[in-house]
Parts: structure tokens; C-alpha cells; sequence
């Protein structure tokens, strides 16, 4: 069975890591409407991501230096509404197959970005950003 069609609870440490298709989209601040309950994605990204690869710079370290940081192994079945639909962990925990774009079905790291299903490029830091004024980046994309 490829890694790609197992359960997430069957899953070693390393082919989890694998089925991140590196969009980064989870490292995203976020926002749930009160009324409604929608999650609302922003461009506003951790400061550890490293913008132009989508990729964690201390990412080993992470919990350490962002204790919010989302632990998407340890996520509660409510919980993966969260990520994005087109998020290889939201669709293996609904029993849905990848996205054709996906580096584990194309062989290729940068699909997901030739997609256009990652903000690379297209996201600023936190450090960058206001604390105040995040919400002010908020994108239509629903997860």
C-alpha cells in the first residue's frame, strides 16, 4: 500500500512527513468567524516559515520557539476542519485520495506550487505585520 493510501494512524514518523505537500497554508494565521464558524484564512504567515520555500525554518525545534504551533499528528477528529481541503492530512483523515498535484503523485516537490495551491511569494511574516492589523489580511479562500 503507498503511503498516500494508508490510514494516518498507520503512518511511521517519516512517511507522515511525507504526505506535507509543502504549502505552508497551515502555517497561516487564522481567524473563526463568531457568528458563523467559519475559519478565514490570512496571508499573514509564522514568523519561523521561510516565505519563499514554505518551508519551517527551525521546523524540528518549532514547538519550542511557537508553542502554538499546530501538531497536526495529535489533532482531534474536529480539529482537521482546520486545514485546508486540499491538505493530504484533512483528505487521508476523510479516506479521500490525494490531489493530482501532490509531490507524492507528480514526483515533484514544486507541483504544489505550480498549482497555485501554496502562498509562496505571495505571503508576508509576522514580523512584518501589526498584531492589530492581521485580520486586515484576511483572504476569501475557504479552508
Amino acid at each position: 500500500m503507498n503511503i498516500y493510501e494508508k490510514p494516518l494512524e498507520l503512518l511511521s514518523h517519516d512517511e507522515w512527513e511525507q504526505l506535507c505537500d509543502g504549502c505552508a497554508l497551515c502555517c497561516m494565521h487564522k481567524f473563526e468567524d463568531e457568528d458563523t464558524g467559519e475559519l478565514l484564512l490570512t496571508t499573514v504567515a509564522c514568523r519561523l516559515l521561510d516565505t519563499s520555500t514554505c518551508r519551517c525554518r527551525q521546523y524540528e525545534d518549532r514547538m519550542e520557539s511557537v508553542p502554538s504551533c499546530l501538531q497536526i499528528r495529535h489533532f482531534t477528529k474536529d480539529q482537521y476542519r482546520w486545514l485546508p481541503e486540499t491538505c493530504a492530512y484533512r483528505l487521508r483523515f476523510e479516506s479521500k485520495p490525494l490531489l493530482p498535484w501532490h509531490p507524492l503523485l507528480s514526483g515533484d516537490k514544486e507541483s504544489v506550487h505550480e498549482a497555485f495551491i501554496s502562498l509562496r511569494d505571495q505571503c508576508v511574516s509576522e514580523i512584518e505585520v501589526d498584531e492589530d492589523d492581521i485580520p486586515s489580511f484576511i483572504i476569501d479562500d475557504d479552508l
